[in-house]
């Protein structure tokens, strides 16, 4: 399969924010406060790295924005229920959804039907942060493979065990490998896990050659030597591993894409309120100790106005589009 796409967006997996609870003080108020009691609704369970993010920003809104917020958890239908509730909620400023963003950039191209409409249904406000996407390998793979060359060339001699693992299957790492094997022409098998966790430890036990995941996955086992980051799935080296080339000064160009989480306001919220939390976000995510967490995990922050978001997810709609096409993936409803 080939394609000439390129992916400089997007898709679903961990933010392990560190926490540390950040003063509504630190941040400007806007001209009026919502009374009473505001949701941030995750479509996760509680303890995950989406809810950790929507917990740091009930904090952080309390007061600037309602006079609180509670975070509500709906998961299930791999976060579409959690859209669902935001849907029906009114566009007063009471409720938000802080989500990954393929659910609104991926899903459009994985599902067959989706209850939603990603560009009409829900106002994009602003993303919160993002990881960059790397490939690793592990003892399956000799030790004298250090790069992606190397690695394309050892799949090639060892179609057996060529494979790459991705935290989930229809998830954004999954094509990211689609890409990369659209990119380098080599195929590699595809294994799924429920989550990142599981994928690293089979990498590390040899039980897979490869894993592809936000690079804040691999950084506690870099240093032990355990696995072989080989490739950086940005335009820029990582700043959490500066010695990692990317993939384009590799020669991949195409094989670039971001994992981002966003805030989402319901359909019909006034555009200077949706600006209004924009900037409250965006401040709230570089308060030094809401930053130092999210480094130390891998995560930047990141931040646009509404309409820069809207269009930000409409390119990451059009570019994945074509890739989870050839991959021939598809999801019922």
């Amino acid at each position: 399969m080939t394609t000439k796409t390129s992916i400089r967006l997007s898709r679903r997996h961990a933010l392990g924010l560190a926490a540390g609870a950040l003063a509504a003080s630190t941040l400007p108020a806007p001209a009026q406060i919502v009374r009473g009691v505001g949701r941030i609704i995750v479509g996760f369970p509680a303890g995950g790295p989406t809810d950790t993010l929507a917990r740091r920003l009930a904090e952080s809104l309390r007061g600037g924005l309602a006079e609180s917020f509670v975070v509500e958890n709906r998961p299930g239908a791999s976060a579409r229920l959690a859209i669902a509730a935001l849907m029906e909620a009114a566009p007063d400023g009471r409720t938000m959804l802080v989500s990954p963003d393929a659910m609104f950039t991926i899903y459009p191209s994985v599902y067959r039907r989706l209850a939603y409409n990603p560009a009409t249904d829900v106002t994009p406000v602003t993303p919160a942060t993002y990881a960059t996407f790397a490939l690793a390998v592990g003892p399956m793979v000799p030790a004298e493979v250090r790069d992606v060359a190397g690695f394309v060339a050892w799949a090639r001699a060892n179609a057996d065990k060529a494979a790459f693992g991705s935290p989930a299957a229809g998830s954004t790492p999954h094509f990211m490998g689609e890409l990369l094997i659209a990119s380098a022409g080599v195929q590699l098998r595809h294994v799924p896990y429920r989550g990142s966790t599981p994928a690293i430890q089979d990498l590390i036990g040899g039980h897979i050659a490869s894993t592809i995941t936000p690079i804040g996955d691999y950084l506690p086992h870099v240093a032990g030597g355990v696995l072989r980051v080989i490739g950086v799935a940005d335009r820029e080296r990582s700043a959490f591993l500066p010695n990692i080339p990317t993939f384009t000064e590799q020669g991949l160009g195409r094989v670039v894409g971001r994992d981002t989480f966003g805030c989402f306001m319901p359909k019909g919220t006034p555009a200077d309120l949706a600006g209004q939390v924009a900037n409250l976000v965006a401040e709230a995510v570089k308060v030094p100790a809401t930053r130092d967490a999210l480094r130390a995990v891998g995560q930047q922050p990141f931040s646009l106005t509404p309409p820069e978001y809207a269009a930000y997810l409409e390119g990451a709609r059009a570019a994945w589009a074509p890739i989870v096409k050839a991959s021939g993936f598809s999801l019922d409803e």
